[in-house]
């Protein structure tokens, strides 16, 4: 019956993940069709823009964003031409009147003053959420004319561009991340089955955090857009790899030692669930911080990035070692390990262990001039932010638009900025506006339809008055984020009450917002990640030496950013934003290596002394805290397939981060410190000591 026992529970528990991946699966697949990736899900909550928004719906009936039909010559556009063009409007406004996604009827054409271009207006309803790619395309389609080129531009046309960039998150996202997973695990194990039970945990792990978030999303408690999804769905990919790394180096380790696999199993579960779950814990309440943002993008990012990672621990620690035990030593063919037999890999780790244990004062200094080398460079990193059209990588029918719009018009017809003030002032305002460095026209909304005409009467709702600021630069450069924040500081002067909104004013408020979540967010992430360390190490100067060295990784990877996205890959800039979600994401991450190594080296320091229990930790750990390391690494980095800019940001700051801090603070810096540190690393606490166990009396590493 004990016999049989063993056996059953890891079968059962085997046949109950299999047996839920079909409904999972079912419910997974469905959060894409929950994504909300209009504008509102990236507006700043308490933001003068976001109350601009909400006035706004009182002076139109229907809420709409304008998609800007343009279509620009050669030369000047002949009669027959300009006809052409006015028959497309119509079917234009048609094809959206279809699909239900029109907000109101179509302007005129208007021409340009140089005769070579044409605009029109169209304005379609703003929940047409991911069927904005579709819809736009279609108009695309529709308004080509022979000897012009068309685009749809305008906020329409350049947000249906940045939509369809999450379009390949189902599929080539994870192909991508799957495929290096398993490429670098393949060489890791040399095993033509460990791999795919590894990446088996992973799926199901990412297969469950998905079900649970299109539940919580479905019932309202989080709202999902296409960047939290796919930073998510590659978190659980990378985490529930790199646990099932840590269980695996311990489970082959016990196989050495024991001839029995489920004594060998018991004992690897025993060893590995505390740091598997520690580490799970501060990448769970770190990313959980990002509650605290007032963005709506970040705050949906905080829970399902949490429920992902609370899954991959579940996964790690229930299917992977059951499947394990089923399988035993034949799941590591053609090397499987035999009881008695020495380890045969970590050679290299050992050699690096020894020189630490030489040099420990040479090898610390010689790290932390490294990491301070390249952290001075941290200030160059740009951060004033990116705008839509930046952000997208690629062709892009919208883009190319913009730019040909203001070759021919006001850069910022189509796309105004939107001021609302009390109907006294309404004519002081219009005049301070006007009188604005950057503004090319202003006037007053009439509610009749058509492009806004000054000096017309405007409609007054509530006594509030609506006017339409036209720029004389592209509304989504950054040249009009100066523009809008000087609009507001004159108009503070005209009339206090008057506020200014619009897209360009959203992305500026977007910005400023992201800013001051760095202040907050960043302090909270290293507090709660500080207190966790300090519980499950039971010290107070480990936890802040290992926070010290994260926080210093960190700035040497923003240095060595700041130095290759400007100098070498010519990027734009970057966003606040980008920034603290790669902050949140390094310093729980790193932590993650930090947990794997030190609670290897309490357990033996507790036999050896810390000094000789820190280099046997890193002579045992190095070979599979570098492997999840890499996994990791490449896990991000997929995230570079997709042709959205931040996302390549975001894929090399945690890519180039985690190596950094893999190969460097782990192997050496936080050794070396360790080592020179002695048994005060483990102040206020008192390591009680083992007697050697007579198994273990030679090196872990012979």
């Amino acid at each position: 019956m004990a016999r049989r026992a063993r056996w059953l529970l890891p079968l059962v528990v085997v046949l109950l993940w299999v047996g839920a991946a079909g409904p999972l699966g079912s419910l997974s697949g469905r959060l894409t069709g929950l994504q909300e990736n209009d504008t509102a899900a990236f507006l700043p909550d308490s933001a003068e823009s976001t109350r601009v928004a909400e006035l706004q719906q009182g002076f139109s009936p229907t809420e709409a964003i304008p998609a800007i039909l343009l279509w620009e010559g050669e030369g000047p556009l002949d009669e027959a031409t300009l006809a052409e063009i006015g028959q497309r409007v119509q079917e234009a406004a048609a094809v959206a009147e279809e699909a239900g996604f029109l907000a109101g009827q179509p302007s005129p054409p208007i021409p340009s003053e140089d005769g070579e271009a044409v605009q029109a207006l169209l304005p379609i309803t703003p929940d047409v959420g991911d069927e904005i790619v579709t819809v736009v395309g279609d108009l695309r389609d529709t308004i080509a004319v022979d000897g012009t080129s068309s685009f749809v531009t305008g906020p329409g046309g350049i947000f249906a561009d940045f939509a369809n960039g999450f379009a390949g998150i189902d599929g080539l996202l994870l192909l991508a991340a799957f495929g290096v997973v398993l490429l670098i695990l393949l060489v890791v194990y040399r095993s033509p089955l460990l791999p795919f039970l590894v990446i088996g945990t992973a799926g199901l792990a990412l297969t469950a955090g998905n079900a649970v978030a299109y539940l919580l999303a479905d019932g309202g408690l989080i709202t999902v857009n296409g960047q939290s999804q796919g930073i998510a769905s590659i978190l659980v990919v990378g985490a529930a790899t790199d646990y099932g790394l840590l269980l695996v180096a311990r489970y082959r380790e016990e196989l050495r030692r024991e001839a029995s696999r489920f004594t060998a199993m018991r004992t690897a579960l025993r060893r590995s669930w505390e740091p598997i779950v520690a580490s799970g814990a501060t990448v769970v309440l770190g990313v959980l911080c990002l509650l605290f943002s007032d963005l709506s993008s970040n705050r949906g990012l905080g829970p399902i990035s949490a429920v992902s990672v609370t899954l991959a621990v579940v996964a790690a620690l229930t299917f992977l070692p059951a499947v394990l035990t089923l399988l035993g030593r034949a799941a590591f063919w053609p090397f499987r390990p035999h009881a008695g037999e020495p380890a045969k890999e970590g050679r290299g780790w050992q050699r690096v262990a020894a020189l630490v244990g030489r040099r420990p004062r040479r090898v610390l200094a010689a790290s932390t001039l490294l990491l301070v080398a390249a952290a001075v460079f941290a200030p160059t990193y740009d951060a004033s932010g990116i705008t839509f059209s930046d952000a997208i990588r690629g062709e892009s029918n919208g883009v190319d638009g913009q730019e040909a719009l203001g070759r021919h018009f006001d850069a910022g017809s189509g796309s105004p900025t939107v001021v609302v003030t009390p109907e006294d002032s309404w004519p002081a305002v219009a005049e301070a506006a006007a009188a604005t460095d950057g503004v090319a026209t202003v006037a007053p909304f009439t509610g009749a339809g058509g492009p806004p005409q000054p000096g017309a009467d405007p409609l007054v709702v509530d006594g509030l008055v609506r006017l339409d600021v036209t720029l004389a630069v592209p509304a989504d450069s950054t040249e009009a984020l100066d523009v809008v924040s000087g609009l507001r500081t004159t108009l503070d002067d005209a009339d206090p009450a008057a506020l200014v909104g619009g897209d360009t004013a959203s992305n500026l408020d977007a910005r400023e917002t992201a800013a001051r979540d760095l202040r907050v967010i960043v302090p909270s992430v290293l507090a709660v990640i500080t207190v966790v360390l300090a519980l499950l190490l039971r010290s107070l100067v480990a936890p802040l030496l290992l926070v010290a060295t994260v926080v210093l990784s960190v700035g040497a990877t923003v240095g060595v950013a700041g130095l290759l996205f400007d100098d070498v890959f010519g990027f734009p800039g970057s966003d606040p934003g980008i920034l603290l979600i790669g902050f949140v994401f390094l310093v729980a991450l790193g932590i993650d290596y930090n947990i794997f190594l030190m609670t290897r080296a309490r357990e033996e320091s507790a036999r050896h002394g810390t000094r000789d229990g820190v280099l046997r930790a890193l002579a045992v750990t190095g070979g599979v805290i570098t492997s999840a390391g890499m996994v990791l690494a490449a896990t991000f980095g997929a995230l570079s397939v997709l042709p959205l800019l931040f996302l390549v940001q975001l894929a090399f700051l945690v890519g180039f981060g985690v190596l950094l801090d893999t190969f460097v603070v782990r192997s050496l810096l936080v050794p070396a410190a360790v080592a020179l540190l002695g048994d005060r690393t483990w102040w206020p606490g008192r390591l009680a000591r083992r007697p050697e166990p007579e198994r273990e009396r030679e090196p872990a590493w012979v």
